[in-house]
């Protein structure tokens, strides 16, 4: 399906608002036909032409008559100017009425269908695979939703007001020019083709450079927020002359882009105005002649010049109507960026689940799973274990072990590359996603707060089912209540970009509320606790306990201390388990945990793990 015929299914809704702005476009362009037929007895009053009416131009004639035949007075030829002139300026008050009214139904129609595609666009990318974030930049995607849908609009706005008035002017003028003069009108509608032909090979350039020009746009967006979001880093390791040279380097790429770009795209204004007005020229010269020959069904003099004054008020239209495929052409390169994003699956069309859950009664069972980016090398081979009903299975390795990408199977963010996870003895791709996750409760070591209240960051994506009752009762188990109290406006405080209003254990008691509201039966836990302050890292880890109570537990650990209750301790390297066990068995069988856990009680090993804890697990 062409990308124009993708655009139209979002006019579809609006179709009422699209037939507004063409009939007011079509009345308009009628009624400045009208203003410039007046014309006609209006310069043969003034050359006193002895018929201010020509008799030659058939059903404009009877037209001509009709409005302005009253009016002509052979004795008082400036009555008959006073009143032409009067209905002349009536005619041209009543088309600006409609050209506004056809603007207003465009502008409307513009704007709604903006709105409706960049919703789309932005409802269809939250539910795409993880996958897809982790191979998409920020920016990029920031760049399609936001600056995509901006440049979309264009074509809607070419097509939705200036191209359908310049149509209708075109039109309309074409009919009386070609009532006045056949021949005269055959000469000068020649123009068409021949600009037409001339700008095609530029037409195409644009759409394969206007694409491009929306791919290094993307990437400027890109540095900006990586920018923005790790500025303190950046200061932190004086990175800001690196970061100059990116975003530079970026903005440079752009900008010889668009002076490309726009060296061909101002070519067709030019280009089309040349031919015009060599056109028109030639009309008049043999116009002129005609004129002068008087031969019999000859043009009047009025009337020449009526049709000349016709012919350059068609070069404007034409002129627009000739760089509307320029700006269309900018337009459908950004369009084409959103569709491909439309066009991705979501998880939802990908699910081929079939089965609810709504509890887990037994056990979550890895069969010999691996998995591998994008058809890469592993990162997690022949993982096999049993997460009981109730118990606490903690996970333990260095970075890049695997440790957050085996935990990311369980809720089904990514789907394993071999082998099979089982809930209660189901493969857990034979239960709809929507069951599974809302099984699963996730906190984070990267706390995720939004620019809203406390109470909405509790109560996330589900304010309506929780009462404020409830939202307090899990922020006191989260040992949040008094601080939130404390807050400005309570519970209606809303905390800035990333809960930046509060400190990092404030954030994780948050999150951990979140969690506790929702009361799922199985738990992810990214465990960090050792960047927090002891009274921080007290309260939080008393929340942890509550959190953990009567749940099936999967525990990313950073600090081995926090887990020696765990049922047991699986141990990753390079992403297949080497030991695993209880903390005192693993302790006690000298492997790689017993090295683990001699390091961290040391000074430079408890150094390294707050070390660990800012990194991915």
């Amino acid at each position: 399906m062409s990308t124009y015929r993708r655009l139209l299914a979002f006019l579809r809704p609006h179709s009422g608002r699209f037939a507004g702005n063409i009939v007011s476009n079509i009345v308009a362009a009628a009624l400045d036909g009208a203003a410039f037929l007046l014309l006609i007895p209006f310069l043969n009053t003034l050359f006193k032409q002895p018929e201010p009416i020509p008799k030659d131009l058939g059903w404009l004639t009877d037209v001509l008559t009709s409005v302005v035949g009253s009016l002509m007075n052979p004795v008082d030829p400036m009555a008959s100017l006073g009143g032409v002139i009067l209905i002349i300026v009536a005619i041209i008050a009543l088309k600006n009425a409609f050209i506004w009214l056809g603007g207003q139904f465009g502008a409307s129609l513009q704007e709604r269908i903006t709105r409706d595609l960049r919703d789309a666009v932005f409802r269809h990318m939250q539910r795409l695979p993880l996958g897809w974030f982790s191979r998409t930049k920020t920016g990029q995607v920031m760049s399609r939703i936001l600056s995509d849908t901006e440049q979309a609009k264009a074509v809607l706005a070419e097509v939705a007001t200036r191209s359908i008035q310049n149509l209708a002017q075109v039109a309309v003028t074409i009919v009386v020019l070609v009532r006045m003069s056949p021949n005269l009108a055959l000469i000068s509608l020649v123009i068409a083709p021949i600009i037409t032909a001339v700008l095609q090979p530029i037409l195409r350039k644009l759409r394969r450079g206007h694409r491009v020009l929306r791919n290094e746009y993307g990437e400027i967006t890109s540095v900006l927020q990586e920018v923005v979001s790790g500025v303190r880093l950046v200061k932190s390791f004086g990175g800001e002359p690196y970061e100059d040279r990116r975003f530079t380097g970026a903005s440079g790429a752009y900008t010889r882009g668009m002076v490309r770009i726009t060296r061909l795209a101002l070519l067709s204004g030019p280009i089309t105005e040349v031919l015009g007005t060599t056109v028109a020229v030639g009309v008049l010269w043999i116009g002129a002649r005609a004129v002068f020959t008087q031969a019999p069904g000859a043009l009047d003099g009025g009337t020449l010049i009526t049709f000349m004054v016709m012919l350059m008020r068609l070069l404007p239209p034409l002129k627009q109507l000739s760089q509307a495929p320029t700006v269309a052409t900018q337009s459908l390169a950004a369009a084409e960026r959103l569709f491909e994003v439309l066009d991705e699956p979501t998880e939802a069309q990908s699910d081929k689940g079939t089965r609810d859950v709504t509890e887990l009664r037994d056990a979550i069972t890895f069969h010999d799973v691996a998995f591998a980016y994008d058809g890469g090398e592993r990162v997690l081979d022949g993982i096999t274990f049993t997460g009981r009903k109730g118990e606490i299975v903690a996970f333990v390795g260095s970075s890049g072990a695997g440790k957050s990408t085996l935990v990311d199977l369980i809720p089904r963010f990514i789907a394993p590359t071999a082998g099979r996870i089982t809930l209660d003895g189901v493969d857990t791709a034979e239960i709809r996603l929507a069951s599974l996750r809302a099984l699963t409760g996730i906190v984070s070591q990267d706390t995720v707060l939004f620019n809203d209240t406390v109470r909405a960051n509790i109560a996330y994506g589900a304010a309506e089912r929780f009462s404020q009752a409830q939202v307090e009762a899990a922020a006191h188990a989260a040992n949040a209540h008094a601080f939130i109290a404390e807050l400005p406006q309570g519970y209606d405080t809303v905390l800035g970009e990333r809960g930046t209003r509060l400190s990092g254990g404030q954030r994780q008691r948050i999150a951990i509320a979140r969690a506790l509201l929702v009361d799922p039966p199985v738990l992810i836990l990214d465990e960090a606790t050792s960047a927090l302050d002891t009274e921080n890292e007290r309260l939080v880890q008393e929340a942890i306990e509550r959190l953990l109570a009567g749940r099936t537990v999967f525990v990313i650990a950073h600090r081995l201390s926090t887990i020696t209750h765990a049922s047991q301790i699986i141990v990753l390297d390079r992403g297949r388990i080497v030991e695993r066990g209880t903390h005192a068995d693993l302790l006690a069988r000298g492997g790689t945990y017993s090295r683990l856990h001699a390091l961290q009680n040391t000074p430079q090993g408890s150094a390294a793990v707050a070390a660990e804890d800012e990194m991915p697990a």
